[in-house]
């Protein structure tokens, strides 16, 4: 059936949509802990510059199982394929001139790897939030590390399945320590920096 199926191309393309918008359309990647901040600096992210009359969208961990993934555990190769899922529709927002920023614990140097290797080169911006595990299970805001002790949660990232810090991240911010002021200016500043946003 592969064989059959030929890409259409529109009349209309990336640049025209991002000309239209005035900003450029890039994918945020957020990885890193559970707890080390990624939904939350994800979504003030995208309050910000959404007030900025910038086209934005966020790809949410846990919203994105509740529907396009719900049908997936959490193995290796079914986060493998929940990521698939997710950088294929944040490639057709990318397209579509939306400035897109996802948050997914994404513990996998090769699977992230695979993600940016879906997205032309400065399509992709990896931003890690480097926050220790104790901190991050001092906040547990959903309880999923006292579960992950009590074994009633496994591949649990952090606890029972391994986190592989990433090698050469656009930024990193160390969220154990900034505020979530101070880790959204930066990566604002890192926008701008690259005329992504104006």
């Amino acid at each position: 059936m592969g064989n059959n199926i030929t890409p259409h191309k529109g009349k209309v393309a990336k640049k025209d949509r991002c000309a239209m918008n005035n900003h450029k359309s890039v994918l945020v990647w957020f990885t890193g802990l559970p707890g080390s901040g990624k939904s939350t600096i994800s979504h003030e992210l995208e309050y910000r510059i959404s007030g900025q009359n910038i086209r934005t969208y966020v790809l949410d961990g846990d919203n994105v199982r509740h529907g396009l993934c719900k049908d997936l555990g959490f193995s290796a190769d079914e986060r493998r394929e929940n990521l698939r899922r997710v950088g294929e529709v944040a490639l057709l927002f990318v397209d579509a001139g939306i400035l897109t920023i996802a948050a997914f614990a994404s513990p996998y140097r090769a699977d992230r790897r695979m993600l940016r290797q879906m997205f032309a080169p400065g399509d992709f911006i990896e931003v890690y939030l480097n926050c220790d595990v104790t901190v991050c299970e001092a906040r547990d805001p959903k309880g999923l590390y006292k579960k992950a002790r009590c074994g009633e949660i496994t591949n649990f990232t952090g606890i029972s399945d391994p986190y592989e810090v990433p090698e050469k991240p656009e930024c990193i911010l160390d969220t154990d320590r900034l505020s979530i002021d101070d880790s959204v200016k930066m990566i604002m500043d890192y926008l701008r920096e690259k005329k992504i946003v104006p």
